[in-house]
């Protein structure tokens, strides 16, 4: 794990029940007061503003993400998932102000530090080490990272979780949920009880440092025969519950890559798209986080360093079948075939495609035209996007064509759409549809 320039500012963590609903209080009270004086100003000069206008303004959204960024833990990191997974279908003020999310770099002071520590490692844990960074090199929504030293030489990055975390998961999801409610960002026809659930098993599973590490050792087994990739090593000796502890990898932001040569940046994501295939198809096993900070490069090697596996998941067959069927309808260019495949496969309901089967056809052939281009996929080129999102946009003006994908697609589509995300931000240029090929069978 890098150390990579980050700069921390310390901020105690709200770890009880009750000093978190706080957080949440407020933030319901200053969302509210901001609809109100946003809403006076509007009448003032004439206007008849709408609520969902009064609750989408600036200030509101910077409140949600500043609170959100102070509790961390489940409630950052659902802030964190929709800024990612909305992708270029969010108003791009509304993503940008919530994109801050990902760079928020808030961590626990000193001596709520000591006191987690010494929970884990006993009060005198410090003897254990050369050198322990007092400051973090990272902090996410769960952890923070530091990097220390044995007195036997091993480099170490170690993952520190946040105090509350895993208490808190449940009401964080279901009052995180309810914000979203109000601030007209989650549709209320919407069951989104079963995506609920999923969610805080989930990260649940992702606040268990234990499982990410034995998730970390089946990545590293996996991919030890692929000379392009590093995975850390985990370290079991001062690894628990809630303290991760693995070697300490160098690597630079895999955004830096924006700069480097067009050949390299093509080299690059070619092996993390393949990447997100094996996963998919031969691995049967998918790290479903794709924020940006998971993908680190050492520009000495040419190697990509694969950090946090605590969103790993199992990928069922039946997922893996609908997303081959899917591929090979597309790469044959037949669009009903396409059509039937994305019913089969839970990304449409049966209902929007007998609604909207004008808008649904073309949508499909844009994407058999992009699929089937001659050449590499230029991912820079984003020209179709604007397209899909007018009339996905179309769709979801009727409530009654509303769908929910099944819980196990929307994880997997999460890593797909961040990856893609990715190589359009290094406007990449990747044979997508000759790896594909190797998978239709």
């Amino acid at each position: 794990m890098p150390d990579n320039g980050f700069t921390a500012k310390g901020r105690g963590v709200p770890s009880g029940r009750l000093s978190r609903l706080g957080v949440f209080g407020k933030l319901a009270g200053g969302v509210a007061g901001g609809v109100v004086a946003e809403g006076a100003r509007r009448l003032a000069i004439g206007e008849r503003p709408q609520l969902s206008d009064l609750l989408l303004t600036p200030a509101n959204i910077t409140r949600v993400t500043d609170q959100l960024s102070h509790l961390r833990g489940a409630a950052m990191k659902l802030g964190q998932m929709i800024s990612m997974d909305a992708g270029d279908m969010l108003p791009p003020e509304l993503a940008a102000i919530l994109g801050r999310l990902r760079d928020r770099a808030h961590h626990m002071p000193p001596p709520q530090l000591q006191q987690v520590l010494a929970k884990h490692w006993g009060k005198d844990w410090r003897r254990r080490f050369a050198r322990f960074g007092a400051t973090p090199i990272a902090a996410a929504s769960i952890g923070q990272v530091h990097k220390a030293v044995t007195h036997d030489g091993r480099t170490l990055a170690i993952k520190v979780q946040y105090p509350g975390v895993r208490e808190s998961i449940d009401s964080d999801v279901d009052n995180v949920a309810t914000l979203l409610r109000m601030t007209g960002m989650m549709p209320k026809e919407i069951d989104i009880a079963p995506l609920l659930v999923e969610a805080k098993r989930q990260l649940h599973e992702e606040a268990d440092y234990i499982r990410e590490g034995t998730q970390m050792a089946r990545f590293r087994a996996l991919l030890a025969d692929d000379p392009g990739f590093v995975v850390p090593l985990l370290d079991e000796e001062f690894t628990s519950g809630q303290v991760l502890a693995m070697s300490f990898i160098e690597g630079t932001a895999i955004e830096n890559l924006v700069d480097a040569p067009q050949e390299e940046r093509d080299r690059v994501m070619t092996a993390l798209i393949r990447l997100v295939l094996r996963e998919l198809f031969e691995f049967g096993l998918m790290q479903t986080d794709p924020n940006f900070a998971n993908f680190r490069y050492q520009r000495d090697t040419g190697k990509l360093v694969l950090l946090d596996f605590g969103a790993t998941r199992d990928v069922t067959p039946k997922t893996a079948a609908g997303y081959r069927g899917l591929l090979s309808a597309g790469l044959d260019g037949d669009r009903d075939a396409v059509a039937a495949a994305a019913v089969v496969a839970g990304f449409l309901g049966d209902q929007t495609l007998e609604r909207h089967p004008v808008l649904i056809r073309q949508m499909i052939d844009i994407i058999i035209a992009e699929m089937n281009r001659p050449g590499h996929f230029d991912f820079g080129d984003r020209a179709f996007v604007g397209a899909l999102k007018d009339q996905g946009m179309a769709i979801g003006q009727d409530r009654g064509a509303w769908h929910m994908p099944p819980i196990e697609m929307l994880f997997a589509q999460r890593k797909i759409s961040g990856t893609a995300l990715l190589a359009a931000r290094l406007k990449v240029r990747v044979a997508v549809r000759e790896m594909v090929e190797r998978y239709r069978a």
